[in-house]
């Protein structure tokens, strides 16, 4: 009986997590259909486990930042498979988006079925790293 109170005590006990990073805090979610289209006819690079979808927005376009958005379709599977799908696609953004994205990008990462959700995630992380590389590499305007 007097391990309720204490269980009470030590969680009102626990430290906050610490605020988000500023250059993670920089990332946008697309949730505007016009946007997604627009990065449809941009720049896209395949990679193992999904496809990238890349475009630099326009000097007259109002938002900054990065800016990403995700998308599975049916082909992906089951509402199930298409949610792990979106939840591992939107980790890799926020981890390799602040170091490998640019400033006033839109980025739209794809899945691909059973491979987005059954794919190691080192190795999804290196897919993206990869993709964006190829997207900002040499010899492209960036």
């Amino acid at each position: 009986m007097t391990t309720a109170p204490a269980q009470a005590a030590t969680g009102a006990e626990m430290a906050p997590s610490p605020p988000p990073a500023s250059s993670q805090a920089a990332l946008c979610v697309l949730t505007k259909r016009a946007d997604f289209l627009r990065a449809a006819r941009a720049r896209r690079q395949s990679a193992p486990a999904f496809l990238l979808q890349a475009r630099r927005r326009a000097p007259d376009e109002p938002a900054t930042g990065i800016r990403i958005g995700f998308t599975c379709s049916k082909k992906v599977g089951n509402a199930v498979a298409r949610n792990r799908a979106k939840r591992r696609l939107r980790e890799i953004a926020r981890l390799e988006l602040p170091t490998h994205g640019r400033d006033g990008w839109d980025y739209v990462l794809i899945g691909r079925k059973a491979v987005t959700a059954e794919r190691d995630f080192t190795l999804l992380r290196a897919d993206l790293a990869a993709a964006l590389a190829r997207i900002h590499g040499k010899g492209r305007p960036s």
